[in-house]
This record gives structure tokens, C-alpha cells and sequence, in this order.
């Protein structure tokens, strides 16, 4: 009779950050980024809001090279609703999807007009109402223009939140929930810019800058770049 072979071990799940050990983590990141914010140009909280959506899919450089001429068309809700969809579109059209962006924009910009006196609301639920607007979007406005202690999950935070082990999860809506646990309280309304310029800029998706991080001794992250 043969023998079956052994069964394949599965590999052990990394450690759970300890919260001296979360608090050491964002430390390093404070020092490393003592002045972290957003990189998408605006100048109220309504362009925030409509360089958010534009973002979507996109880069911040290529939303910040058409916003420009944008905004100095129309930096209000009324003045973009005039501008129009067909207008819009044009002025985003190097941006991906701009199509269907600037129909959200006019959209989103219509119905801050009728029903929130032409200003970008600072509720979350009024704010995903929105057309184009979903968690994400939201966050982003809360934290940025409003300075609410949230946590916007894109690509860059559910990466760094894996790979480094400080908030594992399957969905953004996870990482998100245990990033607020995690967080240390005196973190958390800078959390989400140090988390997302550090895998924009160090963890890397495909190659992370590892001689570099600021959280290395920390990270669980198995095969480190640069030994």
C-alpha cells in the first residue's frame, strides 16, 4: 500500500501588530512625512470633492494637469452646473473615464446646488448620496477639507496594510475597519496620507523600496527587497 504524502503545512498567519507596536509604526511614518496631505490640487472643498471623483481610476498627476483649467471655469457647484456636462468633458478629457465623470460632476454639482445651498457637505451619507461618490470619496473629503480622523482605502493603503501586516483584509472596507482599530488615536487624522504616500512612494507594488522604509524592523512582510 503506498504511503500518502504528508499534507502541505499551511504557512502561519504574520504576527498581529501589538499596540506599542502600531504606535512605533506611525511614529516612524510621522517622522518620516511630518506634513502629510493630499496631492491632488484644490482650493475649496468643493474642488476636493470633484478632483476626488475625477481621481477614480486615475493618477493625481494626470488629474492635477486638467483640473487647472477646469477649476478656473468653475470652482463652485453653480458655476460647474452652468459649465455643463459637454463642457466638462471636455476640459477632462486626457483624464480616464471622463465621460462618465463629467456626467457625476454635473450631476453631483446640480444636487449640491438644489439641496445643500451649494456647499460640499461634511455628512458622510449626504456625501455618498452623491453621484460618484462612495466610501472612498468620502473619506478623502472628511479628512482632507473638513479634518475628520478617517481612513480612505485605496490601492496603495489595502497593499501597505497587508503586505506590512497592520491590517490585513480581503476587502477595503476591512483594512479600513482595522486600521481604526489599530490606529493610535493621536494618528489617526494623519494615518491616511503617511499610509498612502508610503506605498505610493516605498511600498511599491511591484517593487518595494525596502533599504528605505521607515517601518522595516516592524513590517511582516517576508521578502524584503534590498536583504
Amino acid at each position: 500500500m503506498t504511503a500518502r504524502p504528508p499534507k502541505a503545512r499551511k504557512s502561519a498567519a504574520p504576527k498581529p501588530f501589538t499596540a506599542v507596536e502600531a504606535e512605533r509604526f506611525f511614529a516612524a511614518l510621522a517622522q518620516d512625512r511630518p506634513d502629510p496631505r493630499t496631492e491632488l490640487d484644490y482650493a475649496n472643498p468643493f474642488t476636493l470633492l470633484v478632483a476626488v471623483v475625477l481621481s477614480a481610476q486615475a493618477t493625481d498627476v494626470g488629474v492635477n494637469k486638467a483640473t487647472p483649467a477646469l477649476f478656473a471655469a468653475a470652482d463652485t457647484p453653480e458655476k460647474m452646473a452652468a459649465l455643463g456636462e459637454a463642457r466638462i468633458a471636455e476640459l477632462i478629457k486626457t483624464i480616464g473615464l471622463y465621460r462618465t465623470k463629467a456626467k457625476n460632476v454635473a450631476a453631483l454639482s446640480r444636487i449640491l446646488v438644489e439641496r445643500h445651498g451649494g456647499q460640499a457637505p461634511r455628512e458622510r451619507a449626504a456625501l455618498e448620496a452623491l453621484p460618484g461618490v462612495g466610501r472612498k470619496t468620502a473619506n478623502v473629503v472628511l479628512n482632507e477639507a473638513f479634518g475628520e480622523p478617517t481612513i480612505a482605502v485605496d490601492t496603495h493603503i489595502f497593499r501597505v496594510g497587508n503586505r506590512t501586516g497592520l491590517a490585513p483584509g480581503k476587502t477595503p472596507l476591512e483594512v479600513e475597519q482595522k486600521l481604526e482599530r489599530i490606529t493610535p488615536a493621536r494618528f489617526k487624522k494623519g494615518a491616511h496620507h503617511w499610509l498612502i504616500l508610503h506605498g505610493r512612494y516605498v511600498c511599491k507594488a511591484r517593487r518595494p523600496d525596502c533599504p528605505a522604509c521607515a517601518v522595516r524592523d516592524l513590517c511582516r512582510y517576508g521578502a524584503k527587497e534590498g536583504g
